[in-house]
């Protein structure tokens, strides 16, 4: 495959990221004598190693910033293996400013109070503190799709009569056969939206529609993550195909994370719903109110 890319004058990203690591790892002079790396944990083998090849190897060459409970692009790797040794150098931040009490004590039940990386890293989730407070987090569970449109469509509604405006609201779903169901509930509640590939509309006064992986980095007001079924959360397809009980771990934690990922875009209000019974990880957000 790589003789045919190249006799193409093709390149696939992380090929392009190794060919810039062979310049620049053979230079003594660097480009650059600082790196901050924000979204560290979705870091892929060849980007680290690009990062390292273009800043000098001293101790305070690199920065990175990161969140282990929200990786859900890249599959671990030991980072020590590859010249990056931050062990006993990191430190965990416990001020939230972007999330309410409520919302972010609700989606931190969905990890572990300690997620650790390969290299044995340690990213101890008690003691975070936000510095403001909001409404505990509702779930939606109904009978049937139908019902479910309705149920969320009803309280979009509600919240726009309460003062929010379209651009402070944000339906996900988990995968884009769900994206129906979030579509319907917006027209419900005539509800204007956009989804992520509406370039134009970035500005206008539009609710944000679309599948919980590009939800990352985004913030508004209130969330809605609609179609947590049983099936979706995690996804029937990716549990399907996995080979080994490793590879299910895996498969279940990542999907975790991502469902994490999308429950912590909301700022102060946070709305789950799903046909009955639900995904199994909404049974960990304790205090969920009906």
């Amino acid at each position: 495959m790589r003789r045919r890319l190249a006799a193409s004058g093709l390149m696939t990203t992380a090929g392009v990221f190794a060919a810039a690591t062979e310049h620049f790892g053979a230079q003594q002079n660097k480009p650059f004598s600082h790196i901050v790396v924000d979204e560290a944990q979705d870091l892929g083998v060849a980007e680290l190693r690009f990062l390292v090849a273009i800043a000098p190897a001293t101790s305070d060459a690199l920065f990175f910033a990161g969140d282990l409970g929200q990786r859900i692009f890249q599959q671990p790797f030991s980072w020590k293996g590859l010249g990056v040794d931050v062990r006993g150098r990191s430190a965990t931040l416990k001020v939230n400013y972007r999330t309410s009490h409520q919302i972010r004590r609700a989606a931190d039940r969905l990890l572990p109070a300690k997620v650790r990386d390969v290299d044995g890293n340690e990213d101890r989730r008690s003691g975070t503190i936000s510095v403001f407070d909001g409404p505990e987090p509702i779930k939606l569970i109904e009978n049937d799709e139908a019902a479910e449109i309705e149920a969320v469509g009803n309280y979009l509604k509600a919240a726009l009569s309460e003062g929010f405006k379209p651009s402070e609201i944000g339906l996900f779903v988990r995968s884009e056969d769900q994206l129906g169901r979030a579509r319907s509930a917006a027209g419900v509640a005539a509800l204007p939206m956009r989804t992520f590939i509406d370039h134009r509309d970035e500005d206008a006064a539009s609710a944000l529609v679309g599948i919980m992986q590009l939800a990352k980095g985004l913030e508004f007001r209130l969330v809605v993550l609609m179609a947590c079924d049983e099936t979706v959360l995690p996804l029937k397809e990716r549990v399907a195909d996995v080979a080994d009980d490793f590879e299910l771990d895996e498969v279940i934690t990542t999907e975790r994370q991502l469902f994490y990922v999308a429950a912590t875009r909301a700022r102060d209000r946070l709305v789950i719903s799903a046909v009955a019974p639900g995904s199994e990880f909404i049974e960990d957000f304790v205090g969920l109110v009906s």
